[in-house]
């Protein structure tokens, strides 16, 4: 499992947006580098990412071999209701990830 790091308000008032920032550290081979022996490094990027909010989708993100190395996210949302954000990720060798932070709408 890829290492992530989440970070969002833990509370938020109603109507108001709040920033979600994510970082998952994922080397994001494109399948073009070469080992010292000439043998090429498969590609292995996180291709799919889904952030929900209690049961609501609120980003879905599909990456390619152009995303660097340990992307980074930065989206705002407005919260109708206090819940559960989680965040799910595949990779090309099908290694998932998840995190997830919980935000109060006061």
């Amino acid at each position: 499992m890829a290492l992530a790091r989440l970070q969002v308000s833990p509370s938020v008032r109603a109507g108001e947006a709040v920033e979600v920032r994510l970082l998952v550290q994922h080397p994001m081979e494109t399948g073009f580098r070469r080992e010292s022996d000439g043998r090429a490094v498969p590609m292995n990027v996180v291709n799919s990412l889904v952030c929900r909010l209690g049961a609501v989708e609120v980003l879905r993100a599909e990456f390619g071999s152009g995303v660097s190395a340990n992307p980074y996210l930065s989206f705002w949302i407005v919260p109708p209701a206090s819940g559960e954000l989680v965040v799910e990720w595949v990779d090309d060798a099908g290694v998932k990830g998840r995190v997830a932070a919980t935000i109060a709408v006061t």
